[in-house]
């Protein structure tokens, strides 16, 4: 344990001591995540990956690391700020601490640090790029390398965490005692997206039946349409989804082609593009498991979970888009559906079950879009 600093862009600095060594320095965009528990799932989800997520909560690792939670095979963060890490985790699932599984991945965590200020000042100066070093570094210096990180509107940072190549997913959702078991059973083929997919969403997919076969983000039109799907998913992921050119026109190609298409997170920002609308950056982003959606169909209010800096530019969005969700914090679209392709999108993640259920129906929904299209 070594004293460490976080400093931002714009001067602020924070001591706090590391948890995680043999890293000794690292940056990124900061910003904040209002959950109260799910950390592993934070730290291995790649929409992360590019950012220092502080978390809110005032004890973060209690329950210390499973060998089942993770969304993917490795965590994704560029550095992990705390409050207090707890010496001692407790679970009947646990395998390990926080504390290791950081060091084992390479990721840079410190404590100590007063994240409500840090939370504060994010609100009120918008996300911005950040610096944590480990040892003997002057504010002055930590501040001088914070601004000089990358934007990360200028990253490609989905090349960095999708799959390289096709592969086939078929595990369902965890199941008590059972745990994780295959889908053998399916129904409808679905090409999948992979901008740096949930392992989750994957499974509430496979759940449904349904015979995933997943692309690198690179792929075509072309090559996603020789497999014949009956439905498309496009998938979450990290960074700005405008300098994702090269997808946006792969995706209107799909669109073309009338299968049944849903998007989530970055699916649903990259849809916005296609359809010719925009997107913006939100001051501070959307990062939590406590977001109030309200279903402009049905009028039901959905408590979801989040992990977005960037929304829909509701002036540029085309009549023939309809807006099916709007977050009650801000009023951002939330969901939208196209009037006259079978084509809809969410901008949240239902499958992380903050609800806890609220939002799953929207997995039926493609499963019933996709039936209906076969008819």
């Amino acid at each position: 344990m070594e004293k460490a600093i976080l400093a931002l862009e714009n001067g602020y600095f924070f001591y706090g001591w590391s948890f995680s060594s043999p890293v000794r320095e690292t940056g990124g965009e900061v910003i904040f995540n209002t959950s109260m528990t799910g950390y592993q799932e934070i730290l291995t989800d790649p929409s992360y990956k590019g950012q220092i997520v502080v978390m809110t909560a005032s004890e973060i690792g209690n329950y210390g690391i499973n060998e089942e939670d993770s969304q993917s095979d490795r965590v994704w963060v560029n550095g992990f700020v705390v409050k207090d890490v707890p010496n001692v985790y407790s679970n009947y699932r646990a395998v390990e601490s926080l504390k290791s599984y950081l060091e084992k991945n390479n990721v840079l965590g410190i404590f100590g640090v007063d994240t409500r200020a840090v939370v504060r000042i994010l609100r009120e100066k918008g996300v911005m790029k950040g610096y944590i070093g480990v040892g003997d570094i002057s504010p002055v210096e930590a501040v001088k390398k914070a601004r000089s990180i990358p934007d990360i509107s200028e990253l490609n940072l989905v090349a960095e965490v999708s799959k390289p190549s096709v592969y086939r997913w078929t595990q369902k959702s965890w199941k008590w005692p059972k745990g994780y078991e295959e889908q053998t059973e399916f129904h409808y083929k679905v090409a999948v997206l992979d901008y740096g997919v949930k392992r989750d969403i994957l499974r509430l997919l496979a759940d449904r039946n349904l015979e995933l076969i997943c692309f690198p983000y690179n792929a075509s039109a072309e090559e996603v349409l020789s497999i014949n799907p009956d439905g498309i998913f496009l998938s979450n992921g990290p960074g700005d989804p405008a300098t994702l050119t090269y997808q946006i026109k792969q995706i209107q190609k799909l669109i073309a082609s009338e299968k049944p298409i849903f998007g989530i997170c970055l699916g649903h920002q990259l849809l916005s593009w296609a359809f010719g609308s925009r997107t913006y950056k939100l001051e501070f982003g959307h990062h939590g498991g406590n977001h109030p959606v309200k279903n402009l169909k049905t009028g039901k209010v959905e408590i979801t979970a989040q992990n977005h800096n960037y929304a829909t530019d509701e002036t540029k969005l085309p009549q023939d888009v309809e807006i099916t969700h709007i977050n009650l914090n801000d009023n951002t679209i939330e969901g939208m559906r196209h009037k006259n392709y079978p084509v809809f999108s969410i901008q949240h993640h239902p499958e992380a079950a903050p609800g806890p259920h609220d939002s799953f129906y929207i997995f039926d929904e493609f499963y019933n879009l996709i039936k209906e299209c076969k008819k």
